[in-house]
């Protein structure tokens, strides 16, 4: 993985990082979801704008479907994250979910995308899972102790996976589409985004009372998401042209590294030790990842 790749993919781990713990502040569920979808398409259309003016009339129907795809795939990712951070600890499931997602979609590019990943790639690559999962884990999991945490601990790795399968799913239609089909990252996340918003209108007009007061409680982390979360994720978009899916899915986990300091630091959430020990192998592993 080049240099470039490489700087791109920190800078989006620590974004990443950062909108997560908002997303975990703000205990958000549908009505967040839309808050935050809207204020991307309010935030970002200025430069979307300027970016399709040149390219959306080169556009055909294989652009068109990526962007629909991978819309309702993000849509269903964020709505998991949601759902597990009102279940359980941020420190649980933002690491399952952004272990599992990687493993798979570097497994997927492998078998369709015809990537290569080598000694070092899959070393780093099972330092970069094994880290996360002893950040989520550590030695608790299958200890007894407090039932209430562990029921808490356990609905966190359910929702980790399910978000981590999501990950997966756009993660490999997003590659296909920025080095196949040669669209402009900027302009498919935005317009990604965009398509997100009818699909999470129905929840809210079924709940249309609570969107207001949802939002007067929210709207600081729905602003944070709304700026953070495009541009970050822009950011590996364009790491995904210089480099292979399947070292910069994993490389994002970096993340981690941040994750590991904030959810203790500012949550409250315990076990430091084994999460820093952790986010050591992920760094580790996206060394292995960036020499292959």
């Amino acid at each position: 993985m080049s240099a470039a790749a490489l700087a791109l993919v920190l800078a989006a781990a620590l974004l990443h990082a950062l909108w997560n713990l908002g997303a975990k502040k703000a205990q958000g569920n549908h009505h967040f979801v839309l808050a935050s979808s809207l204020g991307v398409a309010l935030l970002w259309l200025p430069v979307a704008v300027y970016v399709g003016v040149d390219e959306l009339p080169r556009w055909g129907w294989p652009q068109w479907a990526a962007t629909l795809l991978s819309a309702a795939l993000h849509l269903a990712y964020f709505n998991a994250l949601l759902a597990g951070y009102r279940a359980s600890d941020m420190t649980v499931v933002y690491p399952v979910a952004r272990g599992s997602g990687p493993l798979i979609s570097s497994l997927v590019a492998l078998v369709l995308l015809d990537e290569h990943l080598g000694v070092y790639g899959a070393l780093g690559l099972a330092g970069v899972v094994g880290g996360i999962l002893l950040i989520a884990a550590g030695p608790a999991l299958l200890a007894r102790g407090d039932a209430e945490q562990q029921r808490r601990r356990k609905l966190g790795l359910l929702w980790g996976l399910l978000t981590g399968a999501t990950i997966a799913s756009y993660s490999v239609v997003d590659g296909y589409a920025v080095k196949m089909l040669a669209v402009s990252p900027l302009l498919y996340d935005y317009l990604c985004n965009l398509l997100r918003v009818p699909l999470a209108l129905p929840p809210v007009l079924r709940d249309r009372g609570g969107f207001w007061p949802a939002l007067r409680r929210q709207w600081p982390y729905a602003l944070l998401v709304a700026a953070l979360s495009p541009l970050a994720y822009i950011l590996v978009l364009y790491a995904m042209q210089l480099a292979p899916l399947s070292r910069v899915a994993p490389a994002r986990e970096l993340s981690m590294l941040v994750a590991a300091l904030l959810g203790g630091q500012l949550l409250g959430e315990g076990e430091r030790g084994w999460r820093l020990a952790g986010a050591v192998l992920i760094a580790a592993g996206v060394v292995g990842l960036a020499a292959s």
